[in-house]
């Protein structure tokens, strides 16, 4: 297998939205972004699937040196053999990749946020730099849209939060703030527990309506100019706004299930931002 099929079979094995809006892109394009992202579940895969803290920190710090050697000398790794090509190309820099461990190395480190500042910065590595990353790939050329895809990132991420809170949970892991859980007096344990409560579904109401508007605040970020490039990371906003209003819909039953869209319905929502550029 050669790592240009490695990327795409490793991006299409991952079932995810993302790979949705990749679709319609130009080959180029698409293929360096599919190795972006292949890069990304690479990292991100070491933190879910390895259970030994210790064997997942030894292979992030491999990732670490691999990514380095890449921009330097010569990568051994698939999937950098796959993205090193396009890293000139659409400006893909050393520091883009290492945050992305970096954020992975933080789920290793910590597997509970004290406030919001905490969470913020954690969502700026796993999400924020990647979604500045997507944006070069898909054709930037106004550096305001830098901070559009930087906020769209953040609202992306915060989704992912707000669905896979009981997932997370079940590896020791709440991401909601400290703070917040105070706030709205709710327990770790009742989370752990998926236990529902008014108070549970008061807190999360509070955490999507940050969400929506983060969306809100990058779609008014997003240069004019740039907006026809920018189609599939809006294709993302559309499928992932509209499964938070789903999440809404189902009055956050998200401790015991993970809410999802069918296949169907994300394809729809991707062509009618194509064909339509609307959402």
């Amino acid at each position: 297998m050669n790592p240009d099929q490695y990327v795409q079979d490793k991006a299409a094995s991952s079932g995810s939205s993302f790979y949705y809006a990749f679709l319609f892109l130009p080959k180029e394009r698409r293929a360096a972004i599919t190795a972006f992202y292949a890069f990304c579940r690479e990292v991100d895969d070491v933190v879910d699937e390895v259970t030994d803290p210790g064997v997942a920190a030894t292979k992030l710090a491999w990732w670490k040196a691999e990514v380095h050697r890449a921009f330097t000398s010569q990568s051994a790794h698939p999937v950098m053999q796959a993205l090193m090509p396009h890293a000139k190309t659409y400006g893909i820099e050393e520091r883009h990749l290492q945050a992305v461990i970096e954020g992975c190395q933080m789920d290793l480190d910590q597997t509970r946020y004290l406030d919001l500042a905490g969470l913020q910065r954690y969502c700026h590595l796993v999400a924020g730099v990647v979604g500045e990353v997507a944006a070069r790939i898909f054709g930037q050329t106004d550096k305001r849209t830098t901070e559009y895809a930087h906020t769209l990132g953040q609202a992306l991420q915060l989704t992912n939060i707000i669905r896979d809170v009981g997932e997370d949970a079940m590896r020791g892991r709440i991401y909601l703030p400290i703070s917040e859980l105070q706030q709205f007096d709710v327990k770790a344990h009742e989370i752990n527990k998926r236990e529902y409560s008014d108070r549970f579904t008061a807190l999360m109401r509070f955490q999507a309506e940050r969400a929506h508007s983060l969306y809100d605040k990058a779609l008014g970020l997003l240069p004019d100019a740039d907006r026809h490039a920018q189609k599939p990371g809006l294709m993302m906003a559309s499928i992932y706004r509209t499964l938070l209003r789903e999440i809404e819909s189902e009055n956050f039953q998200v401790l015991h299930q993970r809410i999802s869209l069918t296949p169907l319905r994300k394809f729809w929502l991707v062509w009618k931002m194509q064909a339509l550029g609307r959402m």
